[in-house]
């Protein structure tokens, strides 16, 4: 009954949405005020993240029945958002209010789409293995239509759409459906143990990619082990300013666990931080989100959905693991190169060959296919993670052709970073001058 009764709520309230480009100098200011429910600050950051917008600044307020956020956003060019039709579009879909579920404890089918059919993976990382599932795809008559792969704390993780080369629709055929499932198992599996390598099948669509493999990952306890990951790479960097900092500590007085984060800003960073508090079944009351130059800084005040905070010293712990977890998954480790080519069967398995054969290890990678073409990203490293020759990379690009293959960045070679402790202080003191059940809070957006 009381169900039925907030369902009756939000439907006699829906979202009420103001879209502001004059209300700050070198934002758009998008002001969402809605009815409570659980999920609902992810169902709107995710909105913000599928139109590549970028947040640089938010405030977060929950009053009882109603929550009230505040998202200054720019463009990828840095830029105001002044398209009439893509604002018309952003308040249509932030009015709209989708879910975006299922929680990752719910099943999913063999059913595949009538546009293609959606390939989840997961496996211990090691050198080439891309390259292997795609030869494997290539040979059971597959196209990779679009992709994404994260590789975390010597995990794999990636979900891969792919369509019948001869038809260019989804492969309907039970039988052929249990062959591709088995043969990527037994890459996957290589020489370890069973239970470390799964592929599912399931209907397009169900859940956003991107929280998908957030969930992949975390089912899989990609956390964990991360002490030892973490020192290999302050012993090579020899700096950990990247490095994600999480703190959870209790607010005694208002009855909140309060998390900060800082970490190096990067496009989708609240989405992936939301993402994981969502999945983990806690709830934001209050937060606030900045971004100074390269660095970002997240405050968010949190109880578990029944409605207490961390209780114990394992939840804290384990919280913080998740979060840097979900920090690091997307960070973009080594040289980024993107592919442009016109678009072939077949042809996702010659580059990611190409790449094997040159001892190349794949971190993480972006597929996408779009009127014929093919524009893929890759960030790679040498096979014990090291910056890759520039030697190597260009013989890999005499052999794909120097136009199709460019580099983009190359991480190893970025300065680092130099922000001075008098800016954190700064910021520190901004979250204590904030009082998250003021009003105030919301009105201050400008």
């Amino acid at each position: 009954m009381d169900d039925e009764y907030a369902k009756l709520i939000r439907r006699m309230n829906p979202p009420r949405v103001v879209i502001d480009n004059n209300a700050c100098e070198n934002a758009t200011v998008i002001q969402v005020d809605s009815v409570n429910k659980h999920g609902i600050l992810l169902d709107i950051v995710q909105v913000l993240s599928d139109m590549n917008l970028v947040i640089t600044k938010a405030y977060i307020s929950s009053d009882g029945v109603w929550f009230m956020e505040v998202f200054n956003v720019i463009d990828r060019n840095g830029k105001k958002i002044r398209d009439k039709e893509v604002i018309d579009y952003i308040q249509r879909r932030l009015e709209n209010n989708p879910g975006f579920a299922p929680s990752m404890r719910e099943s999913v089918g063999v059913v595949p789409s009538e546009e293609h059919t959606s390939i989840e993976l997961t496996g211990i990382d090691r050198p080439g293995l891309l390259s292997e599932v795609c030869a494997v795809l290539t040979d059971l008559h597959c196209n990779v239509v679009n992709a994404e792969i994260w590789t975390h704390n010597n995990r794999a993780a990636a979900v891969v759409h792919v369509t019948d080369d001869s038809t260019g629709f989804a492969i309907n055929d039970p039988s052929r459906l249990s062959t591709i499932r088995d043969l990527l198992c037994n890459v996957l599996r290589g020489n370890s143990d069973p239970k470390m390598a799964r592929t599912t099948l399931s209907p397009h669509g169900v859940t956003n990619r991107d929280r998908r493999l957030h969930q992949i990952m975390f089912a899989d306890r990609d956390y964990e082990k991360r002490v030892e990951k973490t020192g290999q790479r302050v012993i090579r960097d020899g700096d950990t300013s990247s490095f994600p900092h999480v703190t959870a500590i209790d607010c005694i007085e208002k009855d909140y666990t309060v998390v900060t984060m800082r970490a190096k800003d990067r496009p989708k960073l609240l989405f992936d931080i939301v993402c994981t508090l969502t999945d983990m079944e806690y709830v934001v009351y209050h937060g606030v989100v900045q971004t100074i130059r390269t660095e970002a800084y997240q405050e968010f005040y949190i109880r578990h959905v029944d409605g207490f905070p961390i209780s114990s010293e394992a939840e804290r712990d384990r919280l913080i693991q998740c979060l840097e977890a979900a920090i690091e998954r997307r960070a973009s480790e080594g040289m980024e190169l993107e592919l442009s080519a016109e678009d072939r069967v077949g042809l996702l398995s010659d580059i990611t060959r190409i790449f094997r054969e040159n001892s190349l290890c794949i971190k993480r990678a972006e597929i996408s296919t779009e009127n014929g073409k093919a524009k893929d990203t890759f960030y790679v490293t040498d096979v014990t993670g090291n910056p890759v020759d520039p030697k190597i990379i260009d013989s890999i690009r005499r052999q794909i052709g120097d136009a199709a293959l460019q580099v983009k960045h190359n991480s190893s070679l970025s300065q680092k970073d130099t922000r001075s402790t008098t800016m954190r202080n700064l910021f520190g003191n901004f979250f204590k001058a904030r009082s998250f059940q003021n009003s105030k809070l919301i009105r201050s957006y400008s």
